[in-house]
């Protein structure tokens, strides 16, 4: 597995922030001083689903913004999952994310910070957002694509990134780029 010094990038001050006030609203909801409502809100804005019947595990969906991802990235997700999960298991899903489960909620900012210091985000991956920005699977290399769609999807994914009208939509929105009418994207 990589160092984790060679996957270390510079946080955002946005994501330190984000990843800080997971740790206090967890804080929050273990006083009793957050209802569980309104953690369930807040944890699904930054790709945190509950698991059923122990309100203590999580499950952490990580956007792969349009499909791609470099092999450091992918070394990371791994050894994170190693690391927090029990059954050291991920999920790769059809909208070109990943999921990791059962991860404790003491352990959950010290993901996020994880997947962050390489470059990757949870962040609006559920709840009621702009999801996962995705394109076609051969997006790049498709002999057959009028395009390369691949710039304009990772340009939208990181428009919509934090983009405050996005924060409350009535339901989930999802987009995705293909470039050639042989592929299903």
């Amino acid at each position: 597995m990589s160092s984790p010094e060679k996957l270390k990038v510079q946080l955002l001050p946005e994501e330190e922030s984000e990843i800080k006030r997971f740790e206090l609203e967890t804080k929050r909801l273990e006083q009793s001083k957050l209802s569980p409502d309104d953690f369930r809100r807040f944890r699904l804005n930054n790709g945190v689903y509950g698991i059923r019947g122990d309100e203590n595990r999580h499950m952490i969906r990580i956007k792969i913004r349009f499909g791609r991802m470099n092999a450091l990235q992918l070394e990371r997700i791994a050894e994170l999952t190693e690391k927090y999960t029990p059954k050291k298991l991920a999920h790769v899903t059809t909208r070109q994310a990943i999921q990791i489960y059962e991860i404790l909620r003491s352990d959950v900012p010290k993901a996020l910070r994880g997947f962050a210091e390489a470059g990757l985000t949870t962040r609006e991956a559920c709840g009621n957002t702009v999801r996962n920005v995705t394109a076609g699977h051969t997006a790049g290399i498709d002999p057959h694509e009028a395009f390369d769609v691949t710039p304009y999807a990772d340009l939208l994914s990181l428009y919509f990134l934090r983009n405050p009208i996005c924060q409350n939509l009535p339901r989930k929105f999802k987009i995705v780029f293909e470039g050639s009418d042989k592929t299903d994207a």
